[in-house]
């Protein structure tokens, strides 16, 4: 039994050091003591029954101290326990700090917790951004397309930073922008002889009011010709019209068409009740005989007619076959 519990007396003595050890971190303690931040022992046991992380908090808090701010440790770890970037933070207060920029905590945390990088927002308003435009495509009143890049200077706004509209917005804004002044543009050659003046139009327009950004330039930096959409609407609209030309005379032909045949119809039917008529002629002649209408001197002159008319019909020739109607 004694042996038992010689043993159990230094095991427990080092379960003892490991947890005192984990829950006081020495060495981060004696960090901050040499950087003259003043962090109680109690303060870091707390961190670690709060389950935050001692490190994340304290170095931050050294730099901060060491680049001459002031900060409170509550705010910092505070916003670590809201999901915040505390080393993002600091960083931007710092850099913010010595480009003369004016930023408070609060601000900086708000901001962080927006889901935006602060510390790079920072960077931006202090070393302005380039972005460029994707390919923007538009038509000048002459029907001749062009197509422009343009290079937008941007320079982050602290105060919309929470808030306001990203790098889309920026450059949807400024690709409407080109549309809009080349397609007011008489001419192509007009926006290809001054490009300048797509810049300067645009940039007029106010279009970082509600964004995160200010605008501080826009510079084309490639004009292309396009296509020349006004011929292919023109050949297009022309196309469309022969084929509704074509249509309609293909509707008049069949209509022309069918007209002939009606008259066709009329006349097979005309020279049917002719010849019905003709045949009733020898039965008339013949009753005409037996009632005494007609002598046989009469019959004679109704046959020399007749053979004149023959006569006449076979040296006048066949008649013309009817021509073919007209589209």
């Amino acid at each position: 039994m004694p042996e038992a519990f010689a043993l159990f007396i230094p095991i427990a003595l080092v379960v003892v050091i490991a947890t005192v050890l984990y829950m006081i971190p020495v060495r981060l303690w004696i960090e901050a003591l040499s950087a003259g931040v003043q962090v109680g022992i109690g303060t870091l046991v707390g961190m670690r029954l709060r389950k935050v992380s001692p490190a994340a908090i304290v170095r931050p808090l050294i730099n901060a101290t060491k680049a001459g701010l002031d900060l409170d440790i509550n705010q910092l770890e505070a916003h670590y326990l809201a999901g915040g970037r505390v080393d993002r933070v600091v960083g931007a207060l710092i850099s913010a700090d010595k480009a003369s920029i004016e930023l408070l905590f609060n601000q900086a945390a708000a901001i962080d917790l927006a889901g935006r990088d602060v510390f790079e927002a920072v960077q931006i308003s202090v070393n302005p951004k380039v972005i460029n435009t994707p390919k923007v495509a538009a038509m000048a009143k002459d029907g001749i397309q062009l197509i422009a890049i343009a290079r937008v200077t941007v320079r982050a706004n602290i105060n919309r930073l929470v808030g306001g509209a990203g790098e889309e917005t920026i450059l949807a804004r400024v690709g409407e922008g080109i549309v809009s002044t080349i397609g007011s543009a008489d001419s192509h050659k007009a926006v290809l002889e001054n490009p300048d003046g797509i810049s300067k139009t645009v940039l007029g327009k106010g279009l970082d009011s509600g964004t995160a950004f200010e605008i501080l330039s826009i510079d084309i930096a490639d004009v292309d010709v396009g296509k020349n959409i006004g011929a292919e609407l023109q050949t297009d609209q022309a196309e469309a019209d022969k084929r509704v030309a074509q249509a309609r005379a293909e509707e008049r032909r069949a209509m022309a068409v069918a007209k002939e045949q009606e008259m066709k119809a009329l006349v097979g039917e005309m020279q049917a009740e002719v010849v019905r008529a003709e045949a009733q002629v020898p039965l008339a002649i013949s009753e005409a005989f037996r009632q005494g209408h007609m002598g046989i001197m009469d019959f004679m002159r109704y046959r020399n007619i007749e053979a004149d008319t023959d006569m006449r019909t076979a040296i006048a020739g066949p008649d013309e076959p009817p021509s073919e109607p007209v589209a």
